[in-house]
């Protein structure tokens, strides 16, 4: 159990643009999204699914991206345009889609939260393949064009874009919060 947390205390976020190749090859790819579905799931709902963006299709995304923004944007320079075409720059970007939805027993809540630790298993199950990754969302993430572009169902919701890659470099750590600005003891 050391090592994992060895790995839990170093974790952290490599930012798409430090995000190099090689990204996960199919088979590990396959392994990285089995751990990531090992999440607490009340009633085994599976209230999330994913969309894998690599290649081609990874290109297609980031024009639909551009396009949208293009679209909302009509005075955009073509600078800004093809900057937010790069934000899916990683070589493979994982969606974790939400598809909570009312239930006689689960609260959407639960169901969301899932979802969220599906994010966060892809994020540690990377850095322990020794892939960085980040967690995002950013605009397009609630552009009802780019999530039909995607294949989205009306109901379901994005609840992060995974960005998957080598580091080709490591930012410093950012400074972490202080324990006893953050825990109370109840009773105390």
């Amino acid at each position: 159990m050391t090592d994992t947390l060895s790995l839990l205390k170093l974790r952290r976020s490599v930012p798409p643009q430090f995000l190099a190749a090689p990204g996960p090859d199919a088979g590990q790819l396959d392994t990285l999204l089995t751990i990531a579905a090992r999440v607490p799931d009340h009633g085994k709902l599976v209230p999330w699914r994913f969309i894998v963006f690599s290649g081609e299709g990874r290109a297609k995304a980031a024009d639909v991206v551009a396009q949208a923004f293009a679209k909302r944007h009509p005075d955009a320079r073509p600078e800004q345009i093809e900057f937010e075409r790069n934000r899916l720059q990683a070589p493979v970007i994982v969606a974790v889609i939400s598809r909570a939805a009312p239930h006689v027993k689960i609260p959407e809540w639960e169901q969301e939260l899932s979802a969220g630790a599906v994010c966060m298993n892809l994020l540690i199950a990377a850095q322990a393949m020794g892939f960085g990754g980040s967690w995002l969302t950013n605009w397009f993430s609630f552009d009802r064009d780019v999530l039909d572009a995607f294949g989205l169902s009306g109901s379901e919701r994005v609840a992060g874009f995974i960005h998957l890659g080598t580091p080709s470099s490591v930012p410093p750590d950012r400074d972490r919060p202080v324990l006893a600005d953050i825990v109370t003891t109840y009773g105390a």
